[in-house]
């Protein structure tokens, strides 16, 4: 059985030479001499099955540079387990050597340096490259294609799109299915429009009509692939409703609905199912939970909590895949069933290092097509930054420690809030601050900065409500997303504590004073999901604070402070 091995001998070869030659001129040659299409794509084999898969892509159609987590906590039974490790620890665990391609890829470690050098990753062009030599490879008539979601949503040109530019690129690629969360938000006529035109299936079990709890989309499809019925079961983010607007979907319903996901693999079976194949995203910890109390899932393709990992996680029988995020990799999972069962596999997480792979002509026609009314746009420069931007982690990021420094100034308030989404790409030190880097942290359809009145009490509770959401040891009750951020705002979070108990010694930051629970504080945020929020959008006070300040320096954020670890 091979997991991570085929990556890791291209990560280990880089690694090699850059500790030989450090990071000097020669490293960035020698390092894409290593780095060959055909070493990331080289696998051996196996069995009768092949199933691909991407997911959490987030309106990216070009290479991106993106940021893993250094800190990625987990809490209750997952603490310490993948996906919540990171760092050293993650390079450690899964034998990847420091300074390595798959470092680079795989973690946050040294990331600007090994930027320089590796360059960006991912791309549906060079994604299209990657779908269509495995299917060349294996025959198409053993390939399943599966998109996790979160799609269409994440840059300017989808959220200008709707979303058009997404689907219209993914056709290309000739996915069989896919399941959604922030394809929801752009409100159920948009989902039902692109659903009915879409030319492969949606499938979301998961969702009901409220009015007559009947499904909105097919629970699942079957496909027969080397000669294998295989059910692929669609499951949406449950707690759309919640962490997205639900005035924007009101006649639609969510849930985990584990005991549906019992009856549906159940029906699958008895309609000949050799394969069960879950492709949802409801998140790795979710996902592992219900591996656990549902039998007859033999492969859970998992979205939405961005992981990625090199290796398939086992839970009793069935194997968990956790591709990634921003069209950075590409999971290939090779499986030998035979007589209903699942006899071997072998995994890969393919990354996709645009200075290696290739681009499919076709996809990138489709791309430029796609961006052309808005390239001058996306390509503005508004200024420059001196640090490393980026979001991705359980609390504050740079690149949102300056959406706050920017709402906190152009709203004229004393505290920020800003969400604490998983999804916005990085921005290299010493580089231009585009208009495409602003939006890809900020494009949603509900952008509004408001401004308002909180008392100290309203902001603890807060801050202890986004805090159970990621860190109750339940994970049926985590509802995504990483840390609220805020400016101007200190805290001791003890992620160990129970719901309400976890925050402590909350600081007016500009007063240096405790903030007083029944005193009242000028607040300013955005991406409310109350109907009717009023203010300008998000993208536009970052470009105005960063067009003034030229030059954009982010202090260190020494404000949270994290017990329970």
């Amino acid at each position: 059985m091979i997991s991570r091995r085929e990556l890791l001998q291209v990560g280990a070869a880089a690694g090699a030479i850059l500790a030989a030659q450090g990071f000097g001129a020669v490293g960035p040659v020698l390092a894409q001499q290593r780095l060959t299409e055909d070493e990331l794509l080289r696998f051996d084999p196996l069995g009768n099955v092949t199933l691909l898969h991407i997911t959490d892509v987030h309106g990216q159609l070009m290479p991106v540079y993106f940021r893993e987590p250094s800190i990625n906590l987990g809490v209750g039974e997952v603490k310490g387990l993948p996906p919540h490790i990171s760092g050293k620890e993650f390079l450690t665990r899964f034998g990847i050597a420091p300074g390595s391609a798959a470092a680079y890829a795989l973690t946050s470690e040294d990331f600007a340096n090994l930027a320089k050098i590796h360059g960006r990753i991912g791309g549906l062009d060079r994604a299209a490259t990657v779908v269509k030599a495995v299917r060349a490879e294996r025959g198409a008539d053993r390939v399943l294609l599966l998109d996790g979601g979160d799609t269409w949503q994440g840059s300017l040109t989808s959220l200008r799109t709707k979303g058009q530019d997404m689907v219209d690129c993914f056709k290309l690629l000739k996915p069989d299915a896919m399941t959604g969360h922030w394809e929801f938000t752009y409100g159920e006529d948009r989902v039902k429009e692109i659903v009915d035109d879409l030319g492969f299936a949606f499938l979301a079990q998961n969702v009901r009509d409220t009015e007559w709890q009947e499904p909105v989309f097919d629970a699942y499809k079957m496909f027969e692939k080397g000669g294998v019925k295989i059910a692929v079961l669609g499951q949406a983010f449950p707690y759309t409703p919640v962490a997205n607007p639900r005035w924007m979907i009101p006649k639609w319903s969510f849930g985990i609905r584990e005991d549906d996901v019992r009856a549906n693999v159940d029906k699958a079976r008895k309609d000949g199912a050799a394969l069960i194949v879950l492709l949802s995203h409801n998140g790795f910890d979710v996902d592992r939970k219900l591996a656990a109390r549902v039998p007859g899932i033999d492969v859970i393709l998992t979205g939405h909590t961005h992981d990625a990992l090199p290796e398939a996680v086992r839970v009793g029988k069935t194997l968990l895949v956790a591709s990634g995020s921003h069209g950075k990799f590409v999971s290939r999972l090779d499986l030998d069933v035979q007589g209903g069962e699942v006899k071997g596999f072998r995994y890969k997480l393919i990354p996709l290092f645009s200075d290696a792979i290739r681009p499919d002509p076709d996809m990138r026609a489709a791309i430029e097509k796609a961006r052309a009314p808005f390239a001058a746009e996306l390509a503005r420069e508004v200024g420059r930054s001196e640090e490393l931007l980026f979001r991705r982690g359980n609390f504050n990021g740079t690149f949102d420690d300056l959406i706050c420094a920017a709402i906190l100034e152009e709203r004229d308030a004393e505290i920020a809030l800003s969400p604490g989404f998983r999804w916005g790409t990085t921005v290299l030190p010493g580089s231009p601050i585009t208009v495409e880097d602003i939006h890809n942290a900020t494009s949603m359809t509900y952008p509004q900065v408001y401004r308002m009145t909180m008392t100290g009490e309203r902001l603890k509770e807060i801050l202890e409500d986004v805090a159970d959401n990621l860190f109750n040891p339940d994970p049926y009750y985590q509802q995504g997303g990483d840390m609220v951020r805020c400016g101007g705002l200190g805290y001791t979070i003890d992620i160990g504590k129970p719901m309400g108990q976890r925050i402590s010694a909350l600081t007016h930051l500009k007063s240096g004073q405790p903030v007083d629970a029944k005193k009242d504080y000028v607040v300013t945020g955005w991406a409310s999901v109350n109907e009717g929020t009023q203010g300008p959008p998000v993208w536009e006070l970052v470009e105005k604070y960063v067009s003034r300040k030229k030059t954009v320096r982010v202090e260190p954020n020494t404000a949270v402070k994290v017990l329970g670890v």
